[in-house]
């Protein structure tokens, strides 16, 4: 049993860390300050006539650092911290058993190599050689050596069922949980979840399970189910590229929601496009509490109904604003594209104005009945600067939401889009959704490992702090994090000039630079209690 003295010594050990880290960045912020001082004094516009360019270094030399070691990822390690302390890293091990002997990887090692290349500028496995002989790199990551290109591709081709792949979602899911724990409770008031698929093409001619797409591209058709709140992949689907969008989602979405309902979440939406509007699956959501909006087809019945509703029930639709300007309005700039199909005489469609109304409708295959609010679209077909007609256009939206008025669920539909974003970061950030690999499988769990990487960006922005005096900035602070680009995040929180020092028991990262980002750096350190 431990004794009051040990204890003791203990708490005063914890104390005199908590000062020193603190101190330490303490330190780092005052140096953070003069850096940007001085670099404001160094960027002010002087009005003086320079006699030569200021482009003109001279007296360049090189030399090799003998001693010390530097890598131009300093800011991997809260990448590593935060896969750490979410329990990712046992979770890996415990759920992903794939490798009958460690010699010497274990299966997070390779899971989170491959996520780690994606964070650190990787676009594809071939990368790997590169970073295997860095120094600063290994050292950084704690590691004598990683796995290389070749040894990478064959642990993705010990996925052999979606069975397998799932037990590496299952692991993700336990780290992201322990995340999400740490929000503050307002957190948990809503997750929205949307869903899309997307082509990947493949120029391979062997690659089992890939098909050619409606549009006549060979690949494979993953699906992608994400929270809006965060922008997390919380499934990736890989399927043969002649499948439709919504095939399998119903089941995905299932799973989805008790895992979100066990996480805590009041409320849960569902969205997504006309593909994903499965009428037979509309009930049982709604009867689990799921509130639901879908674009629905424009069905020659459903027109009808929307033709011979009255005058009365459209109201004009106004959309919103995207951007306020903050100072005054710039002229508005010189339509090109305009002019030219005019000049021409393209055909061009011209969006007059817009209407919504609503009525209900149920379903063949519903029991029940659900709201369908209905876009009404006037549009001119003009050829040149001459009227050929005017059309009108239906766009028709189903949910269960009885509350919201007709325009507010448009726009919230509408927000769906935003998942395209998701998925264009995903295709040329991490570069996830893409097929290195030799088969359906191998390559899903590729899309898995390489998303990851995005995965942890969010999670690095979650692990901020939004409590104390400046709580409001703060929560835009982390905001920004979670909404940024992925090569931006990158530029920012990652690629940050860094000395690795090995010392005793400790791994030091001397930064040897900064940005205007800092600030919330430091802060992850202090809460990662680096």
């Amino acid at each position: 049993m431990k004794t009051r003295a040990y204890q003791k010594r203990q708490t005063a050990s914890a104390i005199r860390a908590k000062k020193s880290r603190k101190r330490r960045i303490k330190n780092a912020a005052t140096c953070h300050a003069e850096r940007e001082l001085k670099v404001r004094q160094r960027t002010r516009h002087k009005c003086e006539d320079h006699q030569r360019p200021l482009l003109s270094a001279a007296g360049i030399q090189y030399e090799v650092s003998q001693r010390q070691s530097a890598t131009c990822y300093g800011g991997i390690g809260l990448a590593t911290a935060v896969a750490q302390q979410s329990g990712l890293v046992d979770a890996i091990n415990r759920h992903v058993e794939r490798l009958q002997v460690h010699f010497p990887y274990h299966e997070s090692d390779h899971v989170l190599n491959i996520a780690y290349n994606a964070l650190t500028d990787g676009t594809c496995l071939e990368d790997l050689k590169k970073k295997r002989v860095d120094t600063a790199y290994l050292n950084a990551l704690g590691a004598n050596r990683i796995p290389d290109a070749s040894t990478a591709g064959d642990f993705c081709r010990r996925f052999e069922s979606k069975e397998q792949i799932d037990c590496l979602h299952h692991a993700i899911d336990e780290a992201r949980r322990n995340v999400w724990a740490q929000q503050p409770e307002e957190f948990f008031d809503c997750a929205t979840v949307d869903m899309d698929g997307s082509i990947v093409k493949t120029t391979g001619e062997c690659k089992f399970g890939m098909d050619m797409s409606y549009k006549g591209i060979w690949g494979y058709h993953p699906l992608l189910i994400s929270l809006a709140e965060t922008r997390e992949p919380l499934r990736i689907v890989n399927r043969s590229g002649n499948r439709t969008s919504e095939d399998g989602a119903a089941v995905e979405c299932d799973g989805i929601a008790d895992y979100l309902q066990s996480c805590g979440f009041r409320r849960i939406v569902f969205r997504g496009d006309t593909a994903f509007s499965q009428t037979q699956h509309l009930d049982r959501w709604n009867d689990r509490g799921v509130t639901f909006y879908f674009g629905y087809k424009a069905l020659p019945n459903l027109e009808g109904l929307a033709e011979n509703l009255p005058k009365t029930r459209w109201k004009k639709l106004n959309r919103r604003v995207c951007h306020a300007a903050k100072t005054q309005l710039r002229t508005k700039g010189h339509p090109v594209k305009e002019n030219i199909i005019v000049d021409r005489e393209y055909k061009n469609l011209v969006l007059q104005r817009e209407e919504v109304a609503e009525f209900d409708y149920q379903p063949t295959a519903c029991g029940q009945v659900y709201r369908l609010i209905v876009v009404r679209k006037h549009i001119d077909e003009m050829k040149g600067q001459k009227l050929l007609l005017d059309d009108v256009r239906y766009l028709f939206y189903i949910t269960n939401d009885r509350t919201s008025t007709p325009a507010e669920i448009v726009f919230t539909c509408n927000a769906r889009c935003e998942q395209e974003n998701l998925i264009e970061q995903l295709k040329n950030g991490p570069r996830s959704l893409t097929a290195p690999v030799d088969n359906l499988y191998s390559n899903w769990a590729y899309m898995l490992m390489a998303s990851l990487g995005w995965t942890l960006k969010a999670w690095i922005a979650l692990s901020l702090p939004e409590t104390g005096r400046w709580k409001d900035r703060r929560r835009q602070e982390k905001c920004e994090l979670l909404r940024m680009e992925f090569r931006t995040f990158v530029t920012a929180m990652i690629r940050i000039p860094c000395q690795i020092v090995r010392t005793g028991r400790r791994l030091i990262f001397r930064l040897l630079n900064g940005n205007d980002r800092q600030p919330a750096f430091w802060r992850l350190v202090d809460v990662l209690q680096l």
